[in-house]
């Protein structure tokens, strides 16, 4: 089929009544989650992957988790442009100036300029994802084990290199990941791995389980030591709609926070944080008046919360296109897609047409929603500040019990997940990201998987990965990565540039 016919049959996928509910569900309770600190889209992710086997078909599961992972990112500038609170890290760079243009009586017009921003960001990363999906699907049919193992490799490796803290405690990460990805029984010789005569570690650890457990149980452990930090605000919201001055500042921030976040959202480890605070520091070296930059320059709202709507929705197109999830939430997005019985990778596009461009056109009808929700229900966000977290916790705890025993109706999935739990809220306080870790759980068994088929086809040669163009390429690139950010003075300004 041609463009104009996919994007039809997206549409139509799309306003069917029960991908229309999924929609706004997944919206509507992104920006309630983006709204609450503590409580992340990850988190969340975790906690309904096994709730959407049970409730919905493919189309309208993914749909939803979709809606939820973008709508955080326009909840978590709510509260960082009100209360200084950012709900999500990629809101951090808001609450710079969204605060500052808050306590000048101008909260209204930098919610407004923020969901403005999301939206136009929003539409044009969809529409990216939409042109560029097709010819990487068929790029990546080109690719064969060898060139499958080397872009994973490079996968891991740019995670270790953009994660935050520690390059030597992100690669720690990244190998306890791909061990913990080996627990079960080899399909290849039948031999067990790792579980210890456990018979309910013979299939393996499941992924949604470890990330309820490491990010979910983690995140509650945190918001309960953390309690008693929030905050609410009584300030007048004031004029929503900013002015022709207003827009004009904005505007040309918006576009470059918009190529930023469509850009950095591809890569492995990028995201929406990574590229609200790159489009942040843009603007601030390209900025005549840079000494405003800090007390409320609309620029420093715009740029930012283009880039992290933009960001977060072209993580999408590696995770869609060639199976390789670029950071933990489309770890978990590809998670969803095996439960369903979907292999993921550029065989989705055709083999499931509806599921592929059904959800990329759901996102322009979610971005819609947002902005028509978001303004009106100002007031309501606030308010769920006020929720104290002798209420919230226990209410976390019971859907994190749920997702981990709803997997396969077992009690040892809540027993194997307060070790895990624990170990997440160590590494926390160590400063260990865990990021890494998940997606090292997520490519392990693929990475292996696809080393043994190029070992098969090369009769045993490890050439295979250097005499193939593309895989000698993607590996020669994770080399030179490797090498540059182990450089004392490269490793200096990374450690810098993560502490600003």
């Amino acid at each position: 089929m041609d463009f104009a016919s996919n994007i039809i049959l997206g549409l139509t996928t799309a306003i069917q009544p029960q991908n229309l509910l999924f929609c706004f569900v997944g919206v509507v309770l992104g920006t309630a989650i983006g709204v609450l600190p503590g409580l992340g889209p990850l988190a969340t992710i975790a906690m309904l992957l096994p709730l959407t086997f049970k409730v919905a078909s493919p189309d309208a599961a993914l749909i939803m988790l979709a809606g939820l992972y973008y709508g955080a990112q326009y909840g978590g500038s709510t509260t960082a442009i009100l209360v200084n609170l950012p709900g999500e890290p990629s809101s951090i760079v808001t609450a710079l100036d969204g605060y500052q243009m808050a306590r000048k009586g101008r909260a209204g017009t930098a919610l407004g300029i923020a969901a403005l921003s999301s939206f136009f960001a929003g539409t044009v990363a969809t529409a990216v994802i939409a042109v560029a999906a097709a010819p990487l699907a068929e790029l990546a049919f080109a690719f064969g084990p060898a060139e499958y193992f080397s872009l994973m490799v490079l996968g891991l490796i740019a995670a270790v290199v953009l994660a935050q803290g520690s390059i030597l405690k992100a690669l720690a990460m990244v190998v306890l990941g791909l061990l913990i990805g080996m627990i079960g029984t080899d399909v290849n010789s039948g031999a067990t791995r790792f579980s210890f005569g456990i018979p309910q570690l013979y299939d393996g650890l499941d992924i949604a389980v470890i990330a309820i457990a490491v990010f979910g149980f983690a995140e509650l452990i945190s918001l309960i030591s953390e309690a008693g930090t929030q905050s609410t605000t009584d300030a007048p919201i004031g004029r929503i709609l900013p002015d022709r001055r207003e827009l004009r500042q904005a505007a040309p921030a918006a576009m470059r926070g918009t190529i930023f976040g469509s850009l950095l959202g591809v890569l492995p480890g990028g995201g929406a944080t990574l590229s609200s605070f790159v489009s942040y520091a843009v603007e601030k070296k390209l900025s005549k008046t840079p000494e405003q930059f800090g007390r409320g320059a609309v620029a420093g709202v715009a740029a930012p919360e283009a880039a992290n709507n933009a960001g977060a929705q072209t993580s999408f197109i590696p995770m869609l296109t060639l199976g390789l999830p670029s950071n933990p939430i489309m770890a978990l997005m590809i998670a969803a897609l095996m439960i369903h019985g979907i292999q993921p990778g550029p065989q989705v596009m055709t083999s499931n047409p509806t599921l592929f461009w059904g959800l990329i056109a759901s996102m322009w009808i979610g971005n819609l929603m947002l902005v028509v929700l978001n303004l009106p229900l100002i007031g309501l966000w606030v308010r769920m500040l006020a929720i104290p977290t002798r209420i919230l916790s226990p209410a976390i705890l019971m859907f994190c019990a749920i997702g981990a025993y709803s997997m396969d109706n077992s009690t040892f999935n809540i027993w194997i997940s307060i070790p895990l739990a624990a170990l997440g809220y160590l590494w926390r306080k160590l400063d260990c990201e865990a990021a890494p870790l998940l997606l090292g759980i997520v490519l392990g068994p693929l990475l292996e998987e696809y080393l043994r088929r190029a070992m098969v086809l090369s009769r045993g040669s490890w050439t295979i990965f250097v005499e193939e163009p593309i895989s000698c390429t993607l590996l020669a690139i994770a080399l030179v990565m490797l090498v540059v950010v182990a450089l004392p003075a490269v490793q200096s300004q990374r450690e810098k540039a993560f502490a600003e």
